[in-house]
């Protein structure tokens, strides 16, 4: 295999790994934002649960039903 053959086929491979790598990098960004904006629902699902827990009341064990 001549030096130029060799350098071809380096290059060649290199267009291929920055390729898949900037594939790679693309799909982190996409995960990334779709991981916040799934916090922001789990938050704001949270503070829901809060209010909805504030407007019932604190909640006490209950007893036992009587078969017991």
């Amino acid at each position: 295999m001549s030096l130029e053959q060799r350098i071809t086929e380096l290059e060649t491979r290199l267009a291929f790994q920055d390729d898949a790598l900037q594939q790679l990098s693309d799909e982190l960004l996409a995960q990334n934002r779709l991981i916040d904006r799934m916090q922001r629902q789990l938050e704001a699902l949270a503070a829901r649960q809060a209010d909805l827990a504030g407007q019932i009341g604190p909640v006490e064990d209950e007893a036992p039903p009587p078969h017991y």
